[in-house]
């Protein structure tokens, strides 16, 4: 008995090992989180804020093949605390148990999640902690599925041409992009001068993605504004956060298996259309042939203003 209620009062990653059933699961886990919240459905707890603190694990079904140090084939640990941004945003709520439901059901949307332990705890109504612990599976859904994360917003895709990136404005149109109401994803092209011509065209099509990414990080070193962001999680978190990206594109054209085939900004066209952006802006470039989102051009030489 009293291992069992020293158990009961661990972390949740230890009542996940004690009653793993001998098959063991891949977890992931978020400790000592803490949210300022108004919750609770004595008259004393409306009107005012109180520290909430979260525990989490999520079980997790084996990966399909390698993992290949990707970040877009894991359940990333933001998803955590994104879901319970989200429940805590929906309404406001007085049980600790019907949040810790919540947070658990839309977690266990995940594909991945088998199994998840959640522990909420109000830090400010005693002398100790006082919370709930839940444990749900994948058995315990009702079939209605709960996306785990908020929906990433709907960005804007800026492509700079060499042109764009060598203008004497190009700070103050870095300055719109970062007050703009929407979130901002930067693309580039390739860089002026030479740089290394293959007789293949595959191999070719690797040297000119090294290419463009190396201008998207000479665009970083001129702004640290400007963050290289080459995977989707990334793009969206982000996104999240309103923090401008530069697009290095390799990883995502290269996974893609019906990626882009043509130019730099026709890559841009594409990530529009993957990401479901408004629209694509194009600066100190033509615009691109073919494009599913709307398109227009931006005046290098107008006055910079917001957009």
């Amino acid at each position: 008995m009293m291992s069992e209620i020293h158990v009961a009062f661990e972390h949740p990653e230890a009542r996940a090992a004690a009653t793993d059933g001998g098959k063991p699961l891949d977890r992931i886990s978020l400790r000592d989180h803490i949210v300022e919240v108004e919750i609770g459905a004595f008259q004393a707890e409306r009107g005012m804020l109180q520290r909430v603190g979260f525990n989490i694990v999520v079980e997790l079904a084996p990966t399909v093949g390698p993992i290949d140090d990707d970040v877009d084939r894991i359940l990333s640990y933001d998803a955590l605390t994104e879901a319970i941004q989200i429940e805590l945003e929906a309404e406001r709520l007085n049980l600790l148990e019907t949040l810790a439901e919540r947070i658990a059901k839309r977690i266990l949307s995940e594909p991945r999640a088998f199994r998840v332990f959640v522990r909420v705890e109000k830090l400010d109504r005693g002398p100790g902690a006082l919370g709930v612990e839940i444990v749900r599976s994948e058995d315990d859904t009702d079939g209605h599925a709960m996306p785990i994360n908020a929906p990433a917003p709907q960005p804007t895709i800026v492509f700079l041409g060499q042109n764009a990136l060598s203008a004497q404005t190009l700070d103050q149109w870095i300055d719109a992009f970062e007050a703009a109401d929407r979130p901002i994803i930067l693309s580039v092209g390739l860089p002026q001068g030479a740089w290394p011509q293959a007789t293949t065209e595959i191999t070719q099509r690797r040297i000119d993605l090294l290419a463009i990414e190396q201008n998207a990080w000479m665009l970083a070193a001129k702004d640290d504004r400007c963050v290289v962001r080459a995977s989707r999680t990334e793009l969206d978190w982000a996104m999240k956060h309103d923090q401008l990206s530069v697009w290095a594109p390799s990883k995502m054209v290269l996974d893609a298996v019906n990626g882009p085939k043509g130019s730099a900004v026709e890559m841009a066209a594409w990530l529009g259309s993957e990401l479901n952006a408004t629209e694509l802006l194009v600066m100190g470039e033509d615009l691109p042939q073919d494009c599913n989102i709307p398109t227009r051009t931006l005046d290098l030489n107008g006055p910079v203003a917001p957009f």
